[in-house]
């Protein structure tokens, strides 16, 4: 497991993610705690989430309004974090992107097109959890929490899904622009 300095020196040193137009770069349905399976294609509705995903099976009942109904992740954290010991699954976020997702390019309330489906970023944080932690070590929940780098959201987003769709690993992930936000 890498530490906390070698995780920033590694961030630090790879290119800045694309911030206008990025892509999907995998895709986690958690059929139940420790099943992840990474299909190609993957329905999202507003009623569910992703289809599948034990999110819409009572797992989140304290989550009515369903700010954390999806999670996104930047796949490029997700790959310095497992460090090529770990299947990138194994962070257990819905949707992996290559794109930026820090707090600058994507404010909560930003609307994204991500392949058919439209989603909505949430203010509602996303720390992880005690598996992250167990599966890629203390350094990196550390560092992907860091209160100093929160707004670079390394750990990952929330969202909620505004349009239903179909997602597919390597559609386009773009910000949609507020004129053309249609009433959900």
């Amino acid at each position: 497991m890498r530490t906390f300095d070698e995780l920033e020196a590694l961030w630090s040193a790879m290119p800045p993610p694309p911030r206008d137009r990025g892509s999907v770069r995998l895709l986690c349905v958690r059929r139940e705690p420790g099943v992840h399976e990474t299909p190609d294609s993957v329905a999202v509705t507003v009623e569910a989430g992703l289809d599948g995903d034990r999110w819409a099976h009572g797992w989140r009942e304290r989550d009515p309004d369903r700010q954390a109904q999806v999670t996104l992740m930047n796949a490029g954290v997700t790959e310095l974090v497992a460090a090529g010991r770990q299947p990138l699954h194994e962070a257990g976020d819905n949707i992996l992107v290559d794109f930026d997702i820090s707090v600058d390019n994507l404010p909560p309330g930003t609307r994204l097109r991500v392949g058919d489906g439209v989603l909505e970023i949430s203010e509602v944080p996303h720390t992880g959890c005690s598996k992250f932690a167990a599966r890629f070590g203390q350094d990196a929940v550390r560092w992907t929490n860091w209160r100093h780098w929160r707004e670079r959201r390394l750990r990952g987003v929330n969202a909620r899904v505004v349009e239903g769709g179909t997602v597919r690993v390597g559609d386009v992930v773009e910000r949609v622009p507020a004129a053309a936000w249609r009433a959900p």
